[in-house]
């Protein structure tokens, strides 16, 4: 088969930048605060000056202690740090302090689903290093300007294998390390503000292969929608290559959103171009199993186990526990309301639907609704103790977000507490029937979906207030 008639396979794999959340930078006490004025959070030994030494950050090795348990690596009693040399502008000593031969953690894994399909991606490595500092473009003027601030800000880079083959599973893979992040509280994964950050490796192999073909890697992805955009422009664009009898440059490229293409940056290094060393100045990083065990003793339940025991132990379909796992606070707001209102499914759907929807409305995260857990169960519990109907209990909703009231307390200022009783909804009915004989005739005929339209009258005349349950009662012994 010529090359023109073959069929190509994408292999992608992803190396993923984390900000660690610690208060202070990896090897000095300069704070990690974002937005401050710029080369205001320096010091000496961020600055590279001559004669400073680093001193690790505990914080930093506990993080990632807590990632690598949750993605199923090998901690390694002994790392070493190792110095990246490369010179640009925003790298004061000339050089990054990384790991390199011995990283802290190997060979892990993460599950992930994509169009239904369980897939399970690889984890190379992960590995601790400091950030460079930010280059500030003058967009007017051929001028560029250095913010230190960033400069030995802790990351935490995870290394996949190659086992990514499309760009869906790519955003998924990237979707569920963050969701673990923030999970553990160890990053806040903001790709906004660069404390998240993916670098893509990107080749195509003919199907049905095992040779790999040549990669590329693509740089400045910063969020999903920008990686799943620029894979598949790369992937095209390599799969064209190839079918015209080109060949593949190893090279770093750049993601250009609002061209929608990748364009050449440079030539791809190696790692021998780094000249990577072992750190004179940082001892071996030495992790025994205490402080290991420590760190598993402090691990939250993840997402995975608890998506699993929300279907298996309270009974809720897949697709709903995912949505309710999907973010930490999310799922502990699902908890705490479940904890005063038992009922998980009807919890879920208020949750999920009038809730959500309220904060997407007013763009607002869980931690900041208006409804706390307690209000969210008090309202379910009016509404299934039959003290306020469904439709009355969307008003009261409507008025707990507006005012921070109680439902308790706004049904009784109001006056919305249900009508059950029958010797009050037996006239209104009758009124109605008497009101639409026509109507009547048809019901009596046959036409037994009228039903919905008495109610609705009955209903309306009661301003909601009527219980629906004893209203569609009444209403079937009168009409016969």
């Amino acid at each position: 088969m010529g090359i023109n008639q073959m069929e190509f396979t994408p292999v992608i794999g992803l190396e993923v930048h984390a900000q660690l959340k610690t208060r202070t930078k990896i090897f000095c006490s300069c704070s990690t605060a974002f937005g401050a004025p710029p080369n205001t959070h320096t010091c000496p030994v961020c600055l590279g000056m001559p004669g400073v030494l680093p001193m690790l950050n505990r914080k930093v090795v506990d993080f990632t202690i807590k990632m690598a348990l949750a993605t199923h690596c090998t901690v390694q009693p002994e790392s070493r740090f190792a110095r990246k040399n490369y010179f640009y502008p925003d790298l004061p000593k000339g050089y990054q302090i990384s790991q390199y031969e011995l990283p802290i953690a190997t060979g892990g894994y993460l599950d992930i689903e994509v169009d239904d399909r369980p897939l399970r991606i690889g984890i190379t490595r992960i590995h601790m290093e400091e950030d460079a500092g930010k280059l500030i473009h003058d967009p007017d003027r051929p001028v560029s300007r250095v913010d230190l601030n960033r400069t030995g800000t802790p990351l935490m880079e995870i290394v996949s294998e190659p086992d990514i083959r499309s760009p869906e599973a790519a955003g998924e893979y990237l979707r569920q390390l963050r969701i673990i992040l923030r999970y553990l509280d160890i990053s806040d994964g903001n790709m906004e503000e660069g404390s998240f950050r993916c670098d893509a490796n990107v080749s195509i192999m003919p199907t049905g292969s095992s040779v790999l073909g040549t990669r590329t890697e693509v740089k400045n992805l910063n969020s999903f929608k920008h990686v799943e955009k620029a894979l598949y422009y790369e992937i095209a664009r390599q799969r064209e290559i190839l079918h015209d009898g080109g060949r593949v440059v190893q090279e770093t490229r750049l993601w250009q959103p609002d061209k929608g293409r990748t364009v050449s940056m440079r030539g791809k290094e190696d790692a021998h171009d780094y000249r990577y060393f072992p750190d004179p100045d940082l001892l071996p990083l030495v992790i025994d199993a205490a402080w290991i065990a420590s760190m598993r003793a402090e691990m939250p339940e993840l997402p995975a186990r608890r998506r699993a025991r929300y279907v298996a132990d309270l009974g809720l379909p897949d697709a709903d526990a995912r949505v309710l796992t999907a973010s930490r606070e999310l799922a502990d707001y699902f908890e705490a309301c479940l904890a005063e209102f038992d009922q998980p499914k009807t919890v879920a759907n208020w949750i999920m639907g009038d809730l959500l929807g309220l904060l997407n409305a007013r763009g607002l995260d869980i931690t900041r609704s208006p409804i706390s857990p307690a209000n969210l169960a008090g309202l379910l519990n009016l509404l299934d103790e039959d003290v306020v109907s469904g439709k009355i209990a969307k008003t009261v909703f409507e008025a707990m977000a507006a005012s921070g009231k109680t439902a308790q307390v706004i049904v009784e200022e109001k006056g919305l507490v249900q009508v059950s009783d029958t010797t009050a909804i037996d006239p209104i009915v009758d009124a109605v029937i008497a009101g639409n004989p026509d109507e009547v005739q048809r019901y009596r005929g046959g036409q037994k979906k009228l039903m919905g339209f008495f109610v609705g009258q009955v209903m309306k005349q009661t301003k909601g207030k009527a219980n629906p349950k004893i209203v569609n009662e009444i209403l079937r012994k009168k009409l016969g």
